[in-house]
C-alpha cells in the first residue's frame, strides 16, 4: 500500500506540537505534574533523569510510528469525515481506554487519565485531519 510520507511526517509533527502545548504549565502541565507526583513545593516541573533532547527525539519517533500505523489503517485517500471518525475511535476507544486499564492498576488518578487520554484523542483527531485532507 502506498503511504503519503509527507502527510505522515506532518501528522507526527502536529501531535508533537500538540504535546508541547497540552503539557505546558499554563494548560495541563502543572496539574499533570501534581497528579504524577512530580511537582515539588515550588510548583516548577523538575528536570527528569533523562536528557531532554533524548526525550524529544524518542517521543517524535513514537509519533512517527503512530502516524504511520494510523495512515496504514486508514488506507489511501480516506475521506476527511471517515478519517476523523477513525481518529476518535482509535484515540478514545483504543488508546485512552488502554491507558484507563493501566491507570487503574497503577492507582493513577482519573484526572491524570483524562489529561493523557484527552491528549491522545486530540492527537488521533489531528492525524485524521491531516491524513484525510492531504491526498
Amino acid at each position: 500500500m502506498q503511504i503519503n510520507w509527507w502527510a505522515v511526517i506532518v501528522a507526527a509533527a502536529s501531535s508533537f506540537l500538540l504535546g508541547g502545548l497540552w503539557y505546558a504549565k499554563p494548560v495541563f502541565g502543572r496539574v499533570w505534574g501534581r497528579e504524577a507526583g512530580m511537582l515539588p513545593a515550588d510548583g516548577e516541573m523538575p528536570k527528569g533523569p533523562k536528557h531532554p533532547a533524548r526525550v524529544f527525539i524518542v517521543s517524535f519517533i513514537f509519533s512517527l510510528i503512530a502516524a504511520w500505523a494510523f495512515a496504514y489503517l486508514l488506507g489511501p485517500n480516506p475521506p476527511v469525515i471517515s478519517a476523523l471518525r477513525m481518529g476518535f475511535v482509535v484515540g478514545a476507544c483504543i488508546v485512552a481506554a488502554s491507558f484507563g486499564i493501566n491507570y487503574q492498576f497503577a492507582n493513577r488518578s482519573t484526572l491524570m487519565w483524562l489529561i493523557d487520554g484527552g491528549y491522545h484523542l486530540v492527537q488521533f483527531l489531528l492525524f485524521g485531519l491531516v491524513l484525510g485532507l492531504w491526498h
